[in-house]
């Protein structure tokens, strides 16, 4: 099966070159990301592998299937980038990696929170220019600290434990409470009321109609003044321009962003010697309570390895006539 893989880059290479692929399985590498220009360099290959940021609109995946394409392999667990009314008309299957690495991601959130509550990233540059003072670094202890997590799931149940192990007291908000949650003493609570009671509040829920702009200008102002907001999810589940306002005036007192909501147009590629179009980001950049990094929450060698090797199976189980992690529209 010629299958190409889209938006690929280096550290996707080795781990798929890496990863035990099935001889049936001819692996096609291409830089490119997936969109309606680009669709047509999947002529003759029965599997588009394809990551977050490709387009897999309607149109699209129209001109996929006109081109001979009958699977869609995601390297991703989310799928709402995927028109699956749209793929389940033209008979085109889609499957997923449901679960690679949930400490990868849960590990970069908490990453996230030490570095901002610690202002590791203002430290950084300040002592690499000499300064040494230690004026506007002061952070807060962990322990005993109210966690706030937005979904629960394996990634939210990983980040949930290494919590735990701060110290810290645990709510949670999730429409299926997960017993291993609950067995780390957390409280489950309505939305308002987990923003309200927490100090810092970590998103790892899906993104969809009910969950987009979950954190908005109402929901913000729930949350404790200068309370702590991390989101390693998707882009989408934060109205990002209420973020710059509640920055401004003090509401919102910490921020950390792996994912943001207009990034599949930025991330993933070096665009230092560019101006920066994009005024909501660049005003987010301004502030120094706030660490941006570049969706790279998922990047550890397990993690690649996994997902690689999870990717390969879908598409061997596919072609078998036995498709395993199949999204259904």
């Amino acid at each position: 099966m010629r299958t190409i893989v889209f938006s690929s880059q280096t550290y996707d290479r080795d781990s798929f070159l890496a990863a035990d692929c099935p001889a049936s399985i001819k692996l096609y590498f291409q830089p490119a990301r997936l969109n309606l220009d680009t669709a047509a360099l999947a002529d003759g290959h029965e599997v588009v592998c394809a990551f977050i940021n490709d387009d897999l609109s309607a149109p699209v995946l129209e001109r996929l299937s006109a081109g001979g394409t009958r699977l869609i392999a995601l390297r991703s667990a989310g799928y709402n980038h995927v028109d699956l009314t749209a793929a389940k008309r033209l008979g085109l299957a889609v499957v997923r990696v449901p679960a690679y690495s949930p400490h990868a991601v849960a590990e970069h959130a908490v990453a996230l929170i030490l570095a901002l509550n610690r202002r590791l990233h203002r430290a950084y540059n300040r002592t690499r220019e000499g300064d040494f003072s230690l004026h506007g670094l002061t952070g807060f202890d962990l322990v005993g600290k109210t966690v706030g997590i937005v979904g629960t799931g394996q990634i939210g149940a990983t980040f949930a434990k290494i919590m735990h192990g701060f110290g810290c007291e645990l709510l949670a908000y999730d429409p299926y409470p997960n017993p291993d949650v609950l067995a780390l003493g957390a409280r489950y609570l309505s939305l308002p009321e987990l923003l309200a009671q927490s100090r810092i509040i970590s998103l790892h829920c899906p993104l969809n109609e009910q969950s987009k702009h979950l954190i908005n200008r109402d929901s913000l102002a729930h949350m404790q003044t200068g309370a702590m907001l991390i989101n390693t999810g998707r882009g989408g589940l934060v109205d990002t321009p209420a973020l710059i306002d509640a920055l401004k005036d003090g509401q919102l007192g910490y921020l950390g962003l792996d994912v943001y909501e207009e990034e599949a147009q930025l991330f993933f590629e070096d665009r230092s010697d560019l101006p920066l179009q994009d005024d909501v980001l660049a005003r987010l950049l301004t502030f120094p309570n706030v660490i941006i990094t570049a969706h790279q929450a998922f990047l550890t060698r397990e993690a690649l390895g996994a997902i690689a090797a999870i990717t390969l199976h879908n598409i061997a189980t596919w072609a078998a006539g036995a498709p395993q992690n199949q999204v259904e529209g």
